[in-house]
C-alpha cells in the first residue's frame, strides 16, 4: 500500500486539501457524517444582500424525502454565525452549520476494519493512513451535501438578482424513465413528487422501482436533471475553465455522481452536424440559437439559451445483501451484511442538491464577469 502520508516525495504536491470550490465566490465543505456538525463557508458573496434565511431553510429542507429514504431523521436547523449583520450580507465570510442530532455509529463499529463494497472505504483509509472518521463515511458521505445546499441557497439569491434560476428534477429512476421534454414552468412541481418527477404517473412508477429493489434488500441509481435558465450569452472563459468543464467538476463532486452530459450528450456521437448543430435567428430583437442541442453551452460559454444538464447517480452502495469485502487486519476475505440506515435510492434526495451546485458555479462565474456586483445596492 502506497504512503500518503509521507512529508516529501511524489505524494507532496497531491496532498493539498479538495473541500473548496469556486473564484470570486469560494465555498468550502466541513464536517463528517456522524461528527458534531456539517456546514459551509462562503468566502466571496457581495454584500448587501439580503439573507432570508427563511427561504435558505426552506431549500435545505428539500434535502428531505421522507417514506423513502433513510430513518436517520436529521432536523438541519440552519444556523448562520458570521457574515450577515441586520438581515444582509456584510462582504465577510459567511459561516452556516447544522448540527448533527440523530447519530448512531453502533453498526459502523463493527465494521471499522472491513471496507463496505462501493463505498470509499478502502480508499480513504489508504490515503489517510486509517486516521479518517469511517462512520457513516466521513466528509465521504451524502451527508455533507447538506452544506452544499445551504450555500446554493445563497448563491440562488444571488442569481435571482440578475433574473437568472436554476431548477432540478428526476427523469430516471433504475428502468423509469420521464422520456418527454419538459418546461421551466412544469419544473415548479417537481417537489410535489415524493421522488421530484414532474409527472405522476411516472412518478408512481419510479416509487414502484424503489419499494421493489428495497424489498429485494438492493437499491437503484437514477438521472437527474438540471436547466438553467436566465442566464445571458458570453459567460465562461475558455479552455479549462470554461463553464460547462466548471459545472461537470461540481457535479461530479456530489457523492454517487457516475456521469454528465450536456444537452444531447452522448446521443450527440450518433448524430451528423447537420442533425446536431444549433441554427442561429431574431428571436424578438435578439440573436439566439433556435433549438438548444448543445445544452446552452458552446466554446465553454453560455449561449443565451437554457443551460440543460444531467447528472447519473449509482445505486445506492449500501445494501440488505451479502457483500464480499476484506478483513484489513487479517487480510482475509469475508462476507458482509449491512446494518444500519441508508437510502434505497439517493435520487430523490440529490435533486437540490444538483440545483445547489449548478447556481454556486454560475453565481462564481456571473461574478467574476461582472454581471453580480461585488456590492448590491
Amino acid at each position: 500500500m502506497p504512503d500518503f502520508t509521507r512529508a516529501s516525495g511524489p505524494w507532496e504536491l497531491r496532498s493539498m486539501p479538495g473541500n473548496s470550490i469556486g473564484r470570486a465566490f469560494v465555498v468550502t465543505l466541513f464536517g463528517e457524517s456522524h461528527g458534531a456538525c456539517v456546514g459551509c463557508l462562503i468566502d466571496g458573496c457581495p454584500s448587501g444582500l439580503e439573507m432570508k434565511v427563511d427561504e435558505i431553510q426552506a431549500f435545505v429542507d428539500k434535502r428531505h424525502i421522507g417514506v423513502l429514504g433513510t430513518t436517520r431523521r436529521e432536523p438541519d436547523k440552519v444556523e448562520v454565525v458570521s457574515g450577515t449583520f441586520r438581515g444582509y450580507s456584510t462582504g465577510a465570510p459567511i459561516c452556516m452549520l447544522m448540527w448533527n442530532k440523530d447519530v448512531d455509529s453502533t453498526s459502523y463499529e463493527e465494521i471499522e476494519h472491513t471496507p463496505r463494497p462501493g463505498h470509499a472505504d478502502y480508499a480513504a483509509n489508504a490515503r489517510y493512513g486509517g486516521f479518517n472518521d469511517y462512520r457513516g463515511g466521513g466528509i465521504f458521505s451524502g451527508r455533507i451535501t447538506a452544506g452544499v445546499v445551504a450555500a446554493g441557497a445563497v448563491s440562488k439569491l444571488l442569481l435571482r438578482r440578475i433574473g437568472a434560476e436554476v431548477r432540478s428534477h428526476v427523469v430516471r429512476i433504475g428502468s423509469v424513465s420521464l422520456d418527454k421534454g419538459i418546461t421551466a414552468k412544469e419544473l415548479e412541481l417537481a417537489y410535489d413528487s415524493i421522488v421530484r418527477c414532474v409527472d405522476p404517473t411516472i412518478s408512481e412508477k419510479m416509487v414502484e422501482e424503489v419499494r421493489r429493489a428495497e424489498s429485494e434488500g438492493d437499491s437503484v441509481g437514477g438521472i437527474v436533471e438540471a436547466l438553467a435558465t436566465g442566464i445571458p450569452p458570453g459567460v465562461g472563459d475558455p479552455i479549462f475553465e470554461s463553464l460547462d468543464s466548471e459545472l461537470a467538476k461540481a457535479l461530479m463532486s456530489i457523492p454517487a455522481v457516475k456521469g454528465i452530459e450536456f444537452g444531447e450528450g452522448f446521443r450527440a456521437a450518433g448524430l451528423r452536424g447537420s442533425e446536431n448543430n444549433d441554427p442561429y435567428g431574431i428571436v424578438g430583437d435578439e440573436v439566439l440559437p433556435l433549438t438548444n442541442r448543445s445544452g446552452g453551452i458552446l466554446g465553454g460559454l453560455s449561449t443565451g439559451m437554457p443551460i440543460v444538464v444531467r447528472v447519473a447517480f449509482k445505486p445506492t452502495p449500501s445494501i440488505g445483501r451479502a457483500q464480499r469485502s476484506v478483513d484489513l487486519r487479517s487480510k482475509e476475505e469475508v462476507e458482509m451484511k449491512l446494518k444500519g440506515r441508508f437510502d434505497p435510492c439517493v435520487v430523490p434526495r440529490a435533486v437540490p442538491v444538483v440545483e445547489a451546485m449548478c447556481s454556486l458555479v454560475l453565481a462564481d462565474q456571473c461574478i467574476r464577469g461582472g454581471l453580480i456586483p461585488r456590492v448590491l445596492r
